[in-house]
């Protein structure tokens, strides 16, 4: 039997109905860790500024980032649909249907997620949009360093000193 719906409208929406998107602003060869992953922008369409919310779908093999940490953006995720294997400093933990994790802004515990399961996974992120913000991606020795919304981001070999950007930038995001 199918589940009769009403007809809905802003403020609400159906996140199916969201298309999903699966760029990345990760420079070549970093960009493969994330094939295979699906997002659904949910924010932006329901005109959230200062609050990520995605609804995002791993496929086999697929992870949800180089694994990273932020220094100003608390991040949660919730798995909806599957089994996700999350990766922390602290090693591998197998996350399923209904279990949550959350990562502090400011941590330095690199994290991510792998969809090493026989089928997708499927997950809703929430994070705070604060800027500046610094991300770390300890496995690759590469930093995101984002000023304002709205300016271009860059990618950097080196770790930006305070207050300041780094001087070996490899990639500006979108």
């Amino acid at each position: 039997m199918a589940l009769k719906r009403f007809p809905i409208r802003l403020p609400a929406l159906e996140p199916l109905e969201v298309p999903a998107q699966s760029k990345t602003i990760y420079p070549a060869p970093h960009d493969k860790v994330v094939q295979g992953r699906l997002k659904r922008k949910l924010g932006p369409v329901l005109g959230l500024t200062d609050l990520g919310v995605n609804l995002t779908t791993l496929m086999q093999g697929a992870a949800s980032a180089l694994r990273h940490h932020h220094s100003n953006n608390d991040e949660f995720v919730y798995i909806l649909d599957g089994e996700a294997t999350l990766v922390t400093d602290a090693g591998e933990q197998i996350l399923s249907t209904g279990m949550c994790a959350g990562f502090p802004k400011g941590s330095n515990d690199g994290h991510h997620l792998v969809n090493k399961s026989a089928r997708p996974v499927i997950y809703l992120e929430v994070g705070t949009n604060l800027m500046p913000d610094l991300i770390a991606y300890p496995d690759v020795k590469m930093w995101l360093h984002e000023e304002k919304k709205g300016a271009p981001a860059t990618f950097s070999s080196t770790k930006p000193k305070a207050g300041g950007k780094a001087n070996t930038v490899t990639k500006k995001k979108k």
